[in-house]
Formats: C-alpha cells, sequence, structure tokens
C-alpha cells in the first residue's frame, strides 16, 4: 500500500522536509518557511495582490496588537475568537493596563479606524486589503495547514448599502476561485457557510471548498458579508445623500498559506512534491549527465538554453554540482521542478534534449532548435494536466448517492473495510442546528457549504428525514 493511502500526515510531512519547505522552531505551532516555501507565497501573493488592485483595492498595514476592549465590542466576534487568543501582558517590566491580543484577524482594529475615516457618502467605498501575519493559538497544528501564526491578505471594505456591500463580497470570493483554480489548479465548490459555520460576527459567509489526497477538505478562502454589525459596534457612520447619518455596510475576506498546504495535499504524487509551474520557485532544471566535464560543448548548450529560457521570463536553474545525476533527478522531483532538461554527450550528437515532466513517467526527446518553445509549451500543458488530474479525483471522491445518516455510516464502515477515502457527500439538510451537530458528533462530517451548482438536488434532510431546505456538501476537513 502507498505511502500516501496508508499515512497521509506521515507521507505530507516527509514531502515537506524533503523539498525544504519550511522548518520548526523552538515556538509551539510556528515554523519557519524557507526560501523554496516562502517563494510559494511570493507567487501567490502576486497573483492575487495583482487581482485586487485590477479591482480598485489598495493595501495599507495596521497594528498587530489589540487592545481588549476592541474585542468587547461586537459579542459574536470575542466569542468566536476568544479560546484562539494569545495576550500581552507586561511590557519593559511593568503590567499593562490594559491587555492586547495578537491579532486573530483585524476587523476591531479597522473598525475603530474607520470609524474616523469615514464622514460623509463621498468617503465610500473604502476598499483596503492588509498582507499581514495572524495568531490563533491552535490545540492541533500541521505545518502550512493549520498553525498557531500564519500568513494571510484579509481584505476589509467599507459601503453605502447592502447591494453594494454584497457585490463586493461576492466579487471576492470569485477572484479567490479564478486565482485557486487556473493559478493554483485547484479545483473548488464555492457556496454559503452554515449559520454555525459563520465567521464570529458575519451575517453570511461564502466559501471555496478544496478537496485534499486523502478526501479531507480545506477552506481554500472565505468572504464574508458584515452588515451593519461591526458598523454599530464601531460607530462607523457617514452623511448620506439625503443628509441623514447612515451606518456603513462591511465585508471582510480571507485567504492564507494554507494555499501552500493545499497545493502539496492535491498534486504531492508518492515522490514527493509536484508543483503547478505558475508557482514552481524553480520552473526548469538544466542537468548535464555522462561525462560533461571532459566536453565543454555540454555546458555552453546549457548555458544557451540558460539564458533564452531567462529571456521568456522562465524561473531556470543548471545544476552542474558534483553529485550523479540519479541524485540531482531525484532532488529536483523531491522539490517538485515541473520540467527537467537531460544533455550529454550522445545527446548532443544526435542534436536533442531529454525532456521529463514532472507529472509524466515519460521522458520525450526533443530538437535542441525547438526546446524554448517546447519547454513553455510543457509548462502550459502540465498546469492543465495538473487542474484536470485533480478535479476526476475530487469528481470520483464526491458521493452524491447518500441520502440518510444510516447511509452515511455504512458508507465510513465500507471505505474503512476497503481501505478507500471517504471523500465528500452531498446531501440534504433541513436547516436545524441540531440535525447538523448530531451528523457531526456520529461521523466526524462536518458542512463544507451549500454550493451554489450543486451536482444533484437533495430534497430530505440525511439526519432527521424532513424535508431538506438546502442541499449541503459533509466532509471531514482540516
Amino acid at each position: 500500500m502507498s505511502q500516501q493511502t496508508n499515512d497521509f500526515s506521515k507521507w505530507y510531512i516527509d514531502t515537506i522536509q524533503k523539498a525544504d519547505l519550511m522548518d520548526y522552531t523552538p515556538v509551539r505551532g510556528c515554523i519557519a518557511f524557507k526560501p523554496d516555501g516562502y517563494e510559494l507565497w511570493e507567487h501567490i501573493q502576486g497573483e492575487m495582490d495583482r487581482r485586487f488592485k485590477e479591482t480598485g483595492h489598495r493595501n495599507a498595514y495596521f497594528p498587530m496588537l489589540i487592545p481588549e476592549s476592541f474585542f468587547q465590542k461586537e459579542k459574536d466576534h470575542i466569542e468566536g475568537f476568544s479560546p484562539e487568543l494569545p495576550w500581552v501582558t507586561e511590557a519593559a517590566g511593568e503590567q499593562l493596563e490594559e491587555r492586547l491580543a495578537l491579532r486573530p484577524t483585524s476587523e476591531t482594529m479597522i473598525g475603530h479606524l474607520y470609524s474616523d475615516w469615514i464622514k460623509s457618502y463621498r468617503d465610500l467605498p473604502v476598499l483596503i486589503n492588509q498582507w499581514a501575519n495572524v495568531f490563533r493559538w491552535e490545540k492541533k497544528t500541521l505545518p502550512f495547514i493549520r498553525t498557531s501564526e500564519f500568513l494571510w491578505q484579509e481584505g476589509h471594505t467599507a459601503h453605502v448599502d447592502e447591494e453594494d456591500a454584497r457585490k463586493e463580497t461576492m466579487q471576492m470570493l470569485n477572484i479567490y476561485k479564478e486565482v485557486v483554480e487556473n493559478f493554483l489548479a485547484i479545483p473548488v465548490y464555492d457556496g454559503q457557510k452554515t449559520p454555525s459555520e459563520r465567521f464570529a460576527g458575519a451575517v453570511d459567509t461564502y466559501s471555496i471548498e478544496a478537496m485534499m489526497k486523502d478526501g479531507k477538505a480545506v477552506q481554500a478562502g472565505t468572504s464574508h458579508y458584515l452588515g451593519t454589525k461591526f458598523a454599530e459596534a464601531f460607530d462607523i457612520k457617514f452623511l448620506s445623500k439625503e443628509n441623514k447619518h447612515e451606518y456603513v455596510h462591511t465585508t471582510s475576506w480571507g485567504t492564507s498559506t494554507r494555499l501552500i498546504g493545499s497545493v502539496i495535499m492535491v498534486h504531492g504524487d508518492e515522490q514527493g512534491l509536484v508543483l503547478p509551474p505558475t508557482i514552481a520557485p524553480t520552473q526548469v532544471v538544466l542537468i548535464p549527465v555522462g561525462p560533461w566535464k571532459k566536453n565543454p560543448a555540454i555546458i555552453e548548450k546549457l548555458d544557451e538554453i540558460f539564458a533564452s529560457l531567462k529571456e521568456k521570463g522562465i524561473r531556470v536553474r543548471l545544476d552542474d554540482s558534483d553529485q550523479s545525476p540519479g541524485f540531482k533527478f531525484n532532488e529536483w522531483e523531491l522539490k517538485g521542478v515541473p520540467v527537467r532538461i537531460e544533455l550529454g554527450p550522445r545527446d548532443l550528437e544526435n542534436n536533442q534534449v531529454l525532456l521529463k515532466a514532472r507529472d509524466e513517467a515519460d521522458k520525450q526527446s526533443v530538437e535542441l532548435g525547438s526546446v524554448v518553445e517546447k519547454i513553455e509549451a510543457e509548462l502550459k500543458e502540465m498546469q492543465t494536466r495538473l487542474f484536470e488530474k485533480a478535479k476526476t479525483f475530487r469528481d470520483a471522491n464526491s458521493h452524491t448517492h447518500i441520502d440518510s445518516l444510516d447511509q452515511l455510516k455504512q458508507h465510513l464502515a465500507d471505505s474503512e473495510k476497503n481501505e478507500t477515502i471517504p471523500g465528500w457527500v452531498l446531501a440534504g439538510w433541513c436547516g436545524d442546528d441540531a440535525c447538523e451537530s448530531n451528523v457531526k458528533d456520529e461521523t466526524k462530517f462536518t458542512t463544507r457549504n451549500i454550493p451554489f451548482n450543486p451536482p444533484a438536488e437533495k430534497h430530505t434532510c440525511i439526519n432527521c428525514g424532513k424535508e431538506a431546505k438546502h442541499t449541503v456538501w459533509f466532509g471531514r476537513a482540516y
């Protein structure tokens, strides 16, 4: 049995360590991002940031320390985050008059400041994003997926009315979906969260949900319509065109470095990391093989290819170290590099190179004259292949035939017996929190979201059998 199937957590930890993406630190639940790991985030960040700016958003930065009194202003918010908050109680040898939380998210600080910044309808909309670190003291941690400190972006916008704010909420969810599907090659289901899974203090929360190779879900991005809740808590009012003081409608939306973990868990294979070309720190590695040191023409030709690829904006490395070709092949495979080019004396005689794509088993012979064009094409094709492969896997493990709790339990028992992953289940839900809670207690399956475009409509509640108000994805999640 494969390690991915047998012990997915061990496979995941082995993969990220062999790829040299991170290291553990003496602080519980906090990791160090090594250069290759951080560069993955830089590429995700670059694509997201470009999309945010195209839609009129600007970046700002807010303090990491938040006064305790700010949290008390929005009751649901403090209740939602209270167990996860680390507090600063002392500074310069003195007790602080008021405890300061390390930010779990910035709605409260930003709400406080928006109440000063926004005075008139002319000041709206306010479209601000922040790239930052946040803290949530997690009991159970997993690098990139769930850590006590993580990196993220959080958007915070203010609008004249509900219609404009809801439009923003959906626009940002769509941007997340497009980036995750097109840039990270991860298929997602977009939809609305159930009330119990809503962001603390939100009116409505929407999410994109991705399936990992062990069948578990990762919430890959969320967008929240906050109504006037935070505006009322922090007194964010504006003078309308009708000369009336009204509360703004606000949104918040975020994605984090758990996207790195998702890429690894969706695309990785038995050999380790497989990276979509869009985010790979090294997209192409050039490796001389055979007795290349006695033949300077080999390195000259690889230098030529290197320069041509650089000119095209392709991230390329030439590995002319003393290690054996076998060692190099293995090392760059573990790092998930999308394309490997091999050139030895015989290849040079035949006017060709060998090309190996990370996600394909076979090598291809490519004429030296067309190698750059072939590499460009291969990088595009690999991006598409990875998405299609992930979608095929997700669809094969998305079950639409289960309509009762007994059927779900039988499905789980069969999965365990056959050593297959249980995946997700599309089922009806009557809207009662007690039914949702019972499914979780009995099976550890939680609601992922109420999909906008479900593959089927469900008519009876999976728990009580009454008429279903919603068709919902259920699954185990990180």
